[in-house]
């Protein structure tokens, strides 16, 4: 009778392990699709501009992977600049959006940055906005 109540645990153990290995050697729902940023351009140039009014670029770009990109967060460098972006997950092939605002207080040469993160593979990208703001 132990022998019996053995070789029942036994089987019992080896199916349990079988199973648990054949789930895990089941290939993922293609783990290959990425979402991919395709802009049109990364850095503006507002040229001159006139001191206390501010300015707007809108950053274009299209999905180019075969995922849904999803924007997670958006940073200006400083608080001079205000960043709006595409809130909603991008589809593959649709086009998307970061407007960037400067303000542009004081007079002189300006360079600032607009931060992306995202979930596509390379997750961060950096766009500049630059001139010369004069009286």
């Amino acid at each position: 009778m132990k022998k019996v109540s053995l070789i029942i645990l036994g089987l019992v153990c080896v199916t349990a392990v079988i199973a648990q290995t054949l789930a895990s050697n089941e290939s993922p729902v293609n783990p290959l699709r990425t979402a991919a940023f395709a802009w049109t351009q990364t850095t503006f140039d507002f040229g001159k501009i006139k001191v206390n009014a501010p300015v707007t670029h809108e950053f274009k770009f299209t999905n180019s992977g075969d995922a849904p990109l999803i924007i997670t967060s958006v940073q200006a460098s400083c608080g001079c600049t205000v960043a709006e972006y595409s809130k909603d997950p991008i589809p593959s092939g649709a086009q998307g959006f970061v407007k960037a605002t400067y303000n542009a207080a004081k007079v002189g040469v300006f360079a600032k940055t607009v931060t992306i993160n995202s979930n596509t593979e390379d997750g961060v990208v950096l766009l500049t906005i630059k001139g010369e703001v004069v009286n």
